[in-house]
């Protein structure tokens, strides 16, 4: 059996599905034989985590090893470029002025501003509202969060992309809610909600890459590889200028991979324990939305091509939310028959030693194992109503923007 042209496999039993299908993937490395053996690692190590977490309590302390592994090495690279920027700025002062120490000293001090932790700032294409102009899908925020043991977000904004996020900005991580209209505005009420669980649940769901403390080893060594990458300088010349250069070029090579290397193991290595906590939010959405709502969202984000072109053409006709709801449910009875082989192939097209998000078949069925849950968060039509109503001039806005770009 197949579906979207993939590689033939048996859906009762999953002869197959394991198997690499170059056309469908996205080159990860470059050499085919290195793609298909990390591919072949990742979807072991995907469905060995599925099985170890499947019947048990997912937690929100991390995985142990993986979590101190990555602070460990956020302390270590902020300590480093601490120790290069003292260094630095010794050099400059420590001896009488003027003095070769100098440029040794400014440079290392650059070298640690350039290698400075990042803590992100908040998306310039984010519409951020305010309670006063959004007071239903305010309430409805606080009454989720309520739900699944969430702090509520300090900064709620809409954008026009097809995705949802909640992160933390800035030294005093400041809790961020995107949510994007397209998407927003296609799902049902308890569908919103449970896309509300599943954000803000990653507040409390122990995701290394909101902490303080472990965001570090997420951008340090990516940054450094970046820095380091060989750049020609040197056109014409003697040459001694030309072999300095080609010198000076590979030895940058080399502390680019060297340090690209490291921050791939890095990541590899969190990423398992980012997964997990992917799962719990899964769980949390559950919780506030119950088991229905939360696996009709990954069934949403499957057919994500259909949810596209839906929106897509019901912006550039006018239509509203109300419609592309409508539209949505039309294409998802349409497919519900591919459902189930859509859930499989994801396992396939979606494991990767560098996916932060497990397969979204494994996160349905990971709900689907786990005790059902009731919704404790219950949106009526008429309230449904008033949210979208509320953001009406952001519909239009999004609305126009999508006609313009057709």
């Amino acid at each position: 059996m197949s579906v979207r042209d993939a590689t033939p496999w048996c859906p009762r039993c999953e002869w197959n599905l394991d198997a690499y299908d170059p056309a469908r993937r996205r080159r990860e490395f470059g050499w085919t034989w290195v793609d298909r053996w990390t591919y072949r690692l990742a979807y072991r190590v995907t469905r060995r985590q599925f099985a170890r977490l499947v019947g048990r309590p997912l937690g929100a302390t991390g995985s142990g090893a993986a979590a101190a592994l990555t602070a460990v090495a956020s302390l270590l690279l902020v300590g480093g470029v601490l120790a290069l920027a003292v260094t630095g700025v010794w050099l400059v002062v420590a001896f009488p002025f003027p003095n070769l120490a100098i440029v040794p000293g400014v440079a290392m001090v650059g070298l640690a501003v350039a290698l400075r932790p990042r803590f992100g700032r908040l998306d310039p294409e984010l519409e951020v509202l305010s309670r006063d102009r959004a007071p239903e899908l305010f309430a409805l925020i606080d009454e989720v969060a309520k739900a699944v043991g969430a702090p509520v977000p300090h900064v709620v904004g809409v954008d026009g992309d097809i995705n949802a996020y909640a992160g933390a900005v800035g030294l005093r991580r400041r809790r961020v809610l995107g949510l994007g209209l397209p998407l927003w505005g296609s799902l049902t009420a308890g569908e919103r909600v449970a896309l509300l669980g599943h954000e803000l649940g990653h507040f409390v769901n122990g995701d290394p890459r909101r902490g303080l403390l472990t965001q570090p080893a997420f951008t340090m060594l990516g940054s450094a590889a970046d820095l380091f990458r060989p750049v020609r300088t040197t056109v014409g010349g003697g040459l001694v200028e030309m072999v300095g250069d080609a010198l000076g070029r590979a030895v940058q090579w080399v502390l680019s991979r060297v340090l690209f290397v490291a921050h791939l193991l890095l990541i590899s290595v969190a990423l398992r324990d980012i997964q997990r906590a992917e799962y719990l939010a899964d769980e949390l959405a559950a919780r506030a939305a119950g088991t229905a709502a939360a696996t009709d969202v990954l069934d949403a984000l499957l057919v994500g091509e259909s949810l596209a072109l839906v929106v897509r053409q019901g912006a550039r006709a006018g239509d509203g939310p109300d419609r592309w709801r409508a539209a949505l449910e039309r294409s998802r009875a349409a497919s519900a028959a591919r459902l189930p082989l859509l859930r499989q192939l994801s396992v396939r097209d979606d494991a990767s030693l560098f996916a932060s998000h497990p397969p979204a078949g494994m996160r349905r069925r990971m709900l689907a194992d786990r005790p059902w849950q009731e919704p404790k968060v219950v949106v009526s039509p008429a309230r449904l109503e008033r949210m979208d109503a509320e953001l009406h001039r952001e519909y239009e806005r999004f609305r126009r923007t999508a006609s313009w770009s057709a």
